[in-house]
């Protein structure tokens, strides 16, 4: 019994850790694909999209960034979806038809109509998606297009970086992660393709977008049926975004526990696919990626479990309440936001929040709407 408590014990934690050790470890391994530019192809047009729902006190940068680009690109064409919002968000958008156009709602349908409906209007090659309070460099948009160079490419992820990870532990822990998840999406593009991209900033031809429901996660369907389609999902090395993360700690842990159930719930939408057009090595991505990630929490509940019991079985009572005694306090010391201990509190709850979001998923829950982050303003 002993012995099968250490096992059980040395699975979880190998399961646990390999989304963030192993996996990117293995994806080294794998021989590299290049991008290769076609010189002769002609750079493609581009649609730049973006939902809002009260939005007015980032919309000024979000216009201001977008009269940079279109400096730099005036044949961009920009469309803006507003979701019914309830302050001066539709307003401010109207207020400069020399930049974008509009479109709107009679009533809250949420981010995944919206970018459906912006698609449909959309007649360029290329559709470029992005968020209400992200900036894009302006010289990102060359080098994003030109990958399309490359007929084998059929999606470009950027790489988004926030602007205030010294604003408190929210944030910190929030860019640190992000900071991994962009090395390991790198990874993953280095030798095929990424397994979904975040709705900061992604580009996908136009051709390709599928019909997402309004409840499931757009950028992640809509990135993944890249894939599906036979064209490589990629991540722009010179592409780069810029976001304020949330600081407040309450509101990260609903925004992770929302996109959580929305994830899982398209990942029961799109597992057909997955199982049908992903040959072992993609399949191999998706599942370190995606799936493991998502029941972290319980691999961590198991390995204490069992390390517990192991423990206990082996007559080291005074080891496991020594041990318990040491998380509880270092619990506590993270929640009164004693550093370094207030980051692995982060950690954990950011693990937690994701696993309570399956379970909202697994209990038949969605979110088709959302709220925008106030503490990120």
């Amino acid at each position: 019994m002993t012995t099968m408590f250490w096992v059980l014990f040395v699975v979880a934690v190998l399961l646990f850790l390999h989304p963030y050790v192993t996996y990117p470890l293995s994806l080294r391994l794998m021989p590299e694909r290049t991008i290769r530019m076609d010189p002769a192809l002609p750079r493609p047009s581009a649609t730049l999209l973006f939902s809002a729902y009260n939005e007015e006190k980032a919309l000024p940068a979000k216009l201001r960034n977008i009269e940079e680009i279109k400096a730099l690109y005036p044949d961009l064409d920009v469309i803006a979806y507003c979701d019914k919002s309830r302050d001066r968000t539709l307003e401010i958008l109207q207020s400069r038809p020399d930049l974008l156009r509009v479109m709107t709602s009679p009533e809250r349908t949420g981010k995944a109509t919206g970018m459906r409906m912006m698609v449909a209007a959309a007649d360029t090659d290329i559709c470029i998606f992005t968020d209400a309070n992200v900036r894009l460099d302006p010289a990102s948009v060359a080098p994003l297009l030109d990958c399309f160079r490359d007929p084998a490419v059929g999606g470009v992820s950027g790489k988004l970086r926030y602007t205030n990870e010294d604003d408190g532990t929210t944030a910190s822990v929030g860019a640190l992660y992000w900071r991994l998840e962009e090395h390991i999406k790198a990874l993953e593009s280095r030798c095929g393709s990424m397994m979904g991209a975040d709705g900061s900033i992604f580009a996908t031809r136009r051709s390709t977008y599928p019909d997402v429901p309004a409840h499931l996660l757009d950028d992640m369907i809509a990135s993944m049926s890249v894939v599906f389609a036979g064209y490589r999902l990629i991540s722009g090395a010179n592409v780069i975004a810029y976001e304020k993360s949330a600081t407040d700690g309450r509101e990260e842990f609903r925004r992770k526990r929302r996109i959580a159930c929305r994830a899982y719930n398209s990942h029961r939408h799109i597992r057909g696919q997955v199982k049908a057009r992903f040959g072992f090595v993609d399949r191999y991505k998706y599942v370190s990626h995606k799936l493991l990630r998502w029941f972290g929490a319980p691999l961590l509940a198991i390995a204490a479990g069992s390390l517990t019991g192991a423990l206990l079985m082996g007559g080291h009572a005074a080891v496991v309440l020594a041990l318990w005694l040491v998380g509880a306090g270092m619990a506590l010391l993270g929640w009164a936001g004693m550093r370094p201990f207030a980051s692995l509190w982060g950690i954990f709850l950011s693990i937690v929040a994701t696993f309570t979001g399956i379970v909202d998923a697994l209990h038949g829950n969605t979110y088709q709407t959302w709220e925008p982050a106030q503490s990120r303003n």
